[in-house]
């Protein structure tokens, strides 16, 4: 498979994550994203060099496996290579121990060290500040778009966005109903401000297809992620109830059935994410009963 431009200069991979490519000077590549593991970097190194390119730098959105699972494989090729990602995520990328560590509580079990939870460390620095920078040779415009991710960054470059994980296609919206965020409210703040973009004439999710269609990408996964809200609403609604007790109700609702820990793990998160936004907008209470976490509808 053949990298895909989207404007001079301006290409993609397509993946299960999209790896999106930057052309810098003479025949520099910054690589936007390495994908799960190796054999997506693989392609994606393969795809480069076919393009008569050579990687300068990396630079991941964000510390989920899946976005920088590739990273080890192409260091392992080009040793020289800086990565640099977002504050916080930076550190997840170098330990990327703390991702499952974080989603169970404490150290995880052997089913939760997996490739989609446990991607192989790589050195990782902060990359700049939002805004024009240049990062392997390649002039790009950070955008902050933290939701998804405790921190997460957007690349623009003159009409092309690369929205990461800030949008997401409509197949994976509607085969995901329940979308990972560690901030569900910052989550919706930060996919419509992308919304308020001028002169963006393609759009590219981290999962999906590239459209030309902005304000509708946006409008379709701001439906989406407040649909989730309502979902588990609705399930504090049925009756107070503990987070594991009001995920399962929400799975019932969106017809999501998880057959693994690691689902159950991603899944209940965003849950949690909502129950806080809904917790802040006092619509739902808290409180400790009978040795639980009890969550209840406000009034």
């Amino acid at each position: 498979m053949s990298l895909i431009a989207l404007a001079p200069g301006v290409l993609y991979f397509p993946g299960a994550v999209n790896s999106f490519v930057v052309v810098g000077r003479g025949t520099d590549a910054l690589l936007v994203d390495t994908g799960l593991d190796d054999s997506h970097a693989r392609k994606l190194l393969r795809a480069v060099a076919e393009a008569g390119l050579t990687p300068s730098g990396i630079l991941n959105t964000h510390s989920h496996a899946d976005h920088h699972g590739g990273n080890a494989f192409i260091l392992e090729r080009f040793p020289e290579l800086k990565v640099f990602a977002p504050p916080l995520e930076d550190a997840i990328i170098t330990h990327p121990i703390l991702e499952p560590l974080t989603l169970f509580g404490a150290r995880p079990p052997r089913e939760l060290q997996n490739k989609f939870l446990l991607a192989p460390p790589s050195p990782a620095r902060l990359a700049p500040e939002p805004g024009l920078c240049r990062i392997g040779g390649a002039d790009i415009e950070l955008i902050e778009v933290a939701g998804h991710a405790s921190m997460m960054y957007a690349v623009r470059v003159g009409e092309v966005l690369y929205a990461a994980d800030a949008l997401f296609g409509p197949e994976a919206l509607n085969k995901h109903p329940l979308t990972f965020c560690a901030d569900s409210a910052l989550q919706k703040q930060s996919a419509a401000k992308l919304a308020e973009l001028e002169g963006v004439r393609t759009v590219l999710p981290g999962h999906g297809d590239p459209s030309d269609d902005l304000t509708g990408m946006v409008a379709f996964n701001l439906a989406s992620y407040e649909r989730t809200t309502e979902a588990v609403l609705d399930a504090v609604k049925g009756g107070e109830a503990s987070i594991d007790e009001l995920l399962a109700r929400v799975c019932g609702a969106l017809n999501v059935e998880m057959t693994n820990a690691g689902a159950v793990l991603l899944n209940r998160a965003v849950v949690s994410a909502h129950l806080t936004e809904l917790l802040e907008s006092g619509q739902v209470e808290m409180k400790v009963l009978g040795n639980k976490l009890i969550f209840g509808a406000q009034g």
